[in-house]
């Protein structure tokens, strides 16, 4: 006669230590692939978004959307910074791929295939009117590269100034904000 089987006590800890472990074992095994392949959270860090996105504002970052739909003009997105990518940033797309973008007299135009006179980006729907957008650039965009801005203007460090984000360096779009919780919104 075994140990175990003359101590029912012994016998119901070890069921129920087995049992935490399986449960364990089966959480970790749906929750590891979701934070690795699906979604990502991530923290605001200073004040490059602002009004939009505040300083510690909690965001989860859909990382698999853009394998299946290509970034567009308007998306938020994290990725890693070009000079350093052990830093990540968020920032808006304003320039997509094949793409030139100038930056005058406060404006953000784009030229391309359907505007090869220059469109002004509209971009009220996520700016307040008197925000403007200083320099004086002119990018062409590769096959593989984004332009990004920040939405407070005067306090980022954008493609202005580290040149355009090759679209390896982009983790994902901001899905979800879920904090501060009078804020959470999904974009």
């Amino acid at each position: 006669m075994s140990i175990i089987s003359r101590h029912p006590l012994l016998k119901s800890a070890l069921l129920y230590v087995a049992e935490i472990v399986q449960v364990v074992l089966i959480s970790l095994a749906i929750i590891v692939p979701i934070r690795y392949f699906l979604v990502q959270p991530f923290y605001v860090q200073g004040a490059s978004m602002e009004p939009n996105f505040a300083d510690k504002d909690y965001l989860i970052v859909d990382e698999i959307s853009y394998r299946f739909n290509n970034p567009k003009r308007g998306d938020i997105v994290v990725f890693k910074y070009p000079n350093d990518p052990k830093q990540v940033f968020i920032k808006r797309i304003v320039g997509l791929p094949g793409e030139k973008i100038k930056i005058s007299d406060g404006k953000v135009t784009v030229y391309n295939n359907e505007n090869s006179d220059g469109m002004v980006v509209d971009e009220s729907a996520y700016l307040d009117p008197y925000i403007y957008t200083s320099g004086d650039k002119v990018t062409n965009l590769k096959a593989d590269e984004f332009f990004v801005l920040g939405d407070n203007r005067n306090s980022s460090l954008d493609s202005r100034i580290f040149g355009a984000v090759d679209e390896r360096f982009i983790i994902g779009r901001v899905w979800l904000r879920g904090w501060p919780f009078d804020k959470i919104r999904k974009f």
